[in-house]
């Protein structure tokens, strides 16, 4: 009897356990949920700024329903919510999903455009403003990779409402590459390599013509071939430079460089 009682006992306690166990938190509020709640709450949670929320919804939404109408826009939602959110990774893993998925979906447009911002905005964040570095000194791969995925949506969508803007940001992606090729040709200078110095200016001309950074492209160039004594080559890239940027500012000083002055140390 004693031991029928102790077994009742350990039973009990076990149901107890298990009920004390589902805390609200474990209990899904939306598991009879319609494909059109589930997607209206997961947009109000994307609209208040809860993205992993939405994301959690629209998550749902796809795989409970994959056939009814909400499931591509879910898709679609996602990998905005999480390039909202700053998870590049999971964004491009998203667009590219869905442009896998939907190669003929009537607004796969626009997840070329998304795929595009997600490198254009790479690693963006408020420390951005305490170092002040340019955007241009960072490494250009995503600046590339943003490039590529504007210009395949310009190219396949020509007539795409977001190919102006892609348009606009590849001229300052152009730019933004040359100008890295022009930071790293000054690294070179400043150290004494001059040759290494000259060929990455001259890449950074024969690459990007037109981009206003060849201005400085030219500058080190003309540096660069007087410092190595090839006056010829130095006169040849400062005629071109005269030519193309008359005003230059590299003929009374060269820029002035602004330095914050919260940035005590400089």
């Amino acid at each position: 009897m004693q031991k029928q009682m102790l077994k009742l006992t350990y039973i009990s306690l076990a149901f107890l356990l298990s009920a004390c166990s589902l805390t609200p938190d474990q209990i899904d509020e939306t598991k009879n949920w319609s494909p059109s709640k589930l997607y209206s709450e997961a947009r109000e949670e994307m609209n208040a700024g809860d993205f992993t929320k939405a994301i959690g919804h629209f998550e749902k939404l796809e795989s409970r329903y994959p056939f009814g109408t909400y499931a591509q826009q879910a898709q679609m939602e996602v990998a905005y919510a999480y390039y909202r959110q700053g998870d590049q990774p999971q964004a491009l893993a998203a667009v590219e999903r869905f442009i896998k998925l939907h190669p003929d979906h009537p607004n796969v447009d626009y997840m070329y455009y998304l795929r595009g911002l997600i490198n254009f905005n790479d690693k963006v964040s408020i420390f951005d403003f305490v170092s002040s570095q340019d955007p241009t000194e960072r490494d250009p791969k995503a600046a590339r990779e943003a490039f590529d995925a504007f210009k395949q949506l310009t190219e396949r969508f020509p007539n795409s409402k977001y190919a102006p803007d892609a348009t606009a940001r590849m001229a300052y992606l152009v730019n933004a590459m040359a100008q890295y090729d022009v930071h790293v040709a000054n690294y070179y200078y400043r150290r004494g390599a001059y040759l290494a110095a000259a060929n990455r200016a001259q890449a950074a001309v024969k690459n990007y013509p037109g981009a206003p950074a060849a201005e400085g492209a030219l500058y080190v160039m003309m540096k660069s071939y007087e410092a190595l004594d090839l006056p010829q080559l130095r006169d040849d890239a400062e005629r071109v430079l005269r030519t193309n940027f008359p005003n230059s500012v590299y003929f009374s000083g060269g820029p002035k460089k602004y330095v914050p002055w919260w940035q005590v140390w400089n």
